[in-house]
């Protein structure tokens, strides 16, 4: 019984050891500074938001999940930017159609 509670101390020893030497080489790792209140790390361009731009978005993550205010935002700026696209698309159509009919 001794020998086993013997070997548990060392182990337990050795695995702080080990711990900190970790801690000491490599550190706690860049922290960043907190975001003030309010704002998002989330970036969009003001006007033709590209396939890349969706692609490279980040989101600040929260307790629960992301945080829905950024994820809110972003889809209505997608949704606006979809509608006047296609609003676009239809008024060239519809002006294509015009100058066939005309010729």
């Amino acid at each position: 019984m001794t020998t086993a509670l013997i070997y548990l101390i060392i182990m337990v020893l050795v695995a702080a050891v080990v711990f900190l030497l970790a801690s000491l080489v490599f550190g706690r790792g860049e922290e960043l500074a907190p975001l003030p209140p309010g704002a998002s790390p989330t970036r969009l361009p003001a006007e033709d938001i590209t396939s890349d731009d969706v692609r490279v978005l980040k989101f600040q993550q929260v307790l629960r999940g992301y945080k829905m205010s950024e994820v809110d935002w972003v889809l209505l700026r997608l949704a606006d930017e979809l509608d006047t696209l296609r609003a676009r698309v239809a008024e060239l159509e519809d002006s294509r159609e015009a100058s066939r009919e005309h010729s």
